[in-house]
């Protein structure tokens, strides 16, 4: 008998990609030293955090010596950053919401595995769009819900609407959608929430129960082109917002995050109860206490000049694809580009950029083969380092699928 359960050796198995991939990192930088490795394969923000952050910081050194400054609260969060979460989301959900409607976790995926918790049974089914963060599928096992998909519109990323419709079942519990989008960083419009609801409220008609819809927003605030991030909260009374300041504010590591449920939802009381509760069930207990001072002192503070220098070096990305032959869509959102492998072979794409010391991601780890994810949340200098690299990988790849 193995010392850990099936389940999780099958996890292991479906989760190593991303893990393989930071330690080929390591062992190309040890091997060739860290500048000649030009690592687009995670989605780690490289930008310091905000001055507000940082002075924050300083600021909350000065409290620790106060009896339990870093002592338990309630399950939710501290009363103070609660009601700063709930005036900040009413202006950027154009919903009035209080603290009554959120609560901040470890992260959004503490905030998304605590909602699951409260609102799955066995078999309740999960659906999510493909691509999709591979993680959403781990997440609803945990709860013990079946996790199924809808491939997207490959044309465009977006919903294929006739398909979702399909796909939605009566043990169909929740939707989940990501926009800006992780890998594609696509945008869903207004008119492509308001199809969306539709859809859903007639399967809530044919089936007799209502479907969640939860929109993953971690990469709200890094849009381009003048690009609109919609209210979800606004359109659906069923809506929940689960969204972290991890992209935000560069914080990652600090762990904070949280959700927000519609004011007009059914229960709504029973249900914040039952998610605070999975809060402290899951073993989180509490959000991060230092995470709540950090997003207390910059909540409302202007994303402007990140989002420049993103913007940026999505330009200089776009120009080096575009230049080796590969296919993709421009981003319109968050910092990942998902480009087509060529003839569709991302594993063979994969081995050709290794072999030039540039590292991505396969489109398999997303719901999606035959593409690969590359994240340009890294330095200008390294992105158009790769310029060549990405020439020769692609050549070789359709050398070598030719033959």
């Amino acid at each position: 008998m193995s010392v850990v359960s099936k389940k999780m050796q099958a996890n292991i198995e479906q989760g190593s990609m991303i893990r393989q991939m930071f330690e080929l990192g390591i062992q190309l930088k040890k091997q060739y030293g860290a500048d000649a490795v030009m690592d687009f394969s995670l989605g780690n923000p490289d930008l310091s955090p905000p001055l507000a952050v940082q002075q924050a910081m300083f600021d909350l050194a000065g409290q620790l010596n106060k009896p339990a400054s870093l002592g338990y609260m309630p399950n939710a969060g501290f009363a103070w950053a609660l009601e700063a979460l709930a005036e900040e989301l009413t202006k950027e959900q154009n919903v009035v919401l209080t603290k009554n409607d959120v609560m901040l976790s470890c992260g959004a995926a503490g905030a998304m595995n605590a909602f699951f918790h409260a609102v799955l049974d066995p078999q309740d089914e999960v659906l999510a769009i493909a691509p999709f963060f591979g993680e959403y599928r781990f997440y609803t096992e945990n709860h013990q819900g079946v996790f199924k998909t809808v491939l997207a519109d490959v044309e465009t990323f977006l919903p294929d609407f006739v398909a979702l419709e399909k796909a939605i079942t009566e043990k169909t519990r929740v939707l989940i959608i990501n926009s800006p989008n992780n890998p594609t960083g696509v945008v869903y419009s207004e008119e492509v929430i308001k199809k969306i609801v539709e859809i859903l409220e007639k399967a809530g008609k044919k089936f007799g129960h209502s479907i969640f819809l939860v929109s993953d927003e971690p990469y709200r605030y890094l849009t381009y082109d003048n690009t609109q991030v919609p209210s979800v909260l606004a359109h659906y009374r069923y809506a929940v917002l689960i969204s972290s300041f991890s992209k935000k504010f560069g914080i990652a590591g600090e762990r904070i995050g949280y959700l927000a449920v519609s004011p007009q939802i059914e229960e709504k009381e029973l249900l914040m109860n039952a998610c605070i509760m999975s809060n402290r069930i899951l073993g989180f207990v509490n959000p991060p206490v230092v995470g709540q001072y950090l997003m207390k002192a910059a909540l409302g503070i202007s994303t402007k000049e990140a989002l420049e220098i993103y913007a940026k070096r999505r330009e200089i990305f776009c120009d080096i694809l575009e230049k080796a032959g590969l296919e993709f869509q421009k981003p319109m959102g968050a910092f990942y580009i998902f480009p087509k492998a060529p003839g569709g072979d991302d594993k063979l794409f994969i081995h050709c950029l290794q072999e030039e010391k540039i590292l991505g991601v396969s489109g398999a780890g997303f719901g999606l083969a035959g593409y690969i994810r590359l994240c340009y949340a890294v330095e200008e200098k390294v992105i158009e380092k790769s310029r060549d690299g990405f020439k020769r990988a692609v050549e070789k790849a359709n050398h070598l699928g030719n033959k």
